[in-house]
C-alpha cells in the first residue's frame, strides 16, 4: 500500500515537473509575440490614476490570462491522457503552437492590430482574445485522447 502510494506520488511529481515548465515556456512564448511587456503594463495599471493605462492593463491581463488558461486546459488534458512523459511533452508543445497560431489568425482576421487595441485600453479586444484562447484550449484538450 505504501509502495503504491509512493509510486503514485513519484508519478505526480514527474508530471508536475514537466507540466509547470511547459506552461511557463508557453507563457514566455506568448509574451514574446507582443511588442510590449505585459507584466510592466499590468503592474503600472495598478499604481496610477484612472487613465487609459488602467484600461490597457485590464485588456492585457485578460489577453495574457486567457492564453494561460487555454494552455493550462491543454496541459491538463495532456496529463490525463499521456501514456508517457514524452507524450505529455509533445502535446504540451502542440498546445503552445496552436495557441500561437490562433493569436496570429485572430490578428489577421480582424480589421485592426490586436496589440495596438490592447495598448489603447480596448478591454473588449482583451476579453474577446481571452475567450478565443479558452475556446482553443478546450478544443485542443478534447482532441487529445
Amino acid at each position: 500500500m505504501v509502495l503504491q502510494q509512493w509510486s503514485s506520488f513519484v508519478n505526480f511529481l514527474t508530471y508536475l515537473v514537466v507540466s509547470i515548465p511547459l506552461l511557463l515556456i508557453g507563457i514566455k512564448i506568448f509574451m514574446m509575440q507582443t511588442p510590449y511587456n505585459e507584466m510592466k503594463i499590468i503592474q503600472e495599471a495598478a499604481c496610477c490614476d484612472k487613465t487609459a493605462k488602467d484600461e490597457a492593463g485590464i485588456a492585457v491581463a485578460h489577453n495574457l490570462g486567457g492564453k494561460i488558461v487555454g494552455q493550462a486546459l491543454v496541459m491538463a488534458s495532456a496529463v490525463f491522457h499521456a501514456v508517457s512523459i514524452g507524450d505529455l511533452i509533445i502535446w504540451g508543445v502542440i498546445g503552445i503552437i496552436f495557441q500561437v497560431l490562433v493569436y496570429y489568425a485572430f490578428e489577421k482576421l480582424t480589421p485592426f492590430k490586436v496589440a495596438d487595441e490592447l495598448m489603447k485600453g480596448n478591454i473588449a479586444v482583451g476579453v474577446f482574445s481571452a475567450r478565443l484562447s479558452f475556446a482553443t484550449g478546450l478544443i485542443l484538450a478534447a482532441l487529445i485522447s
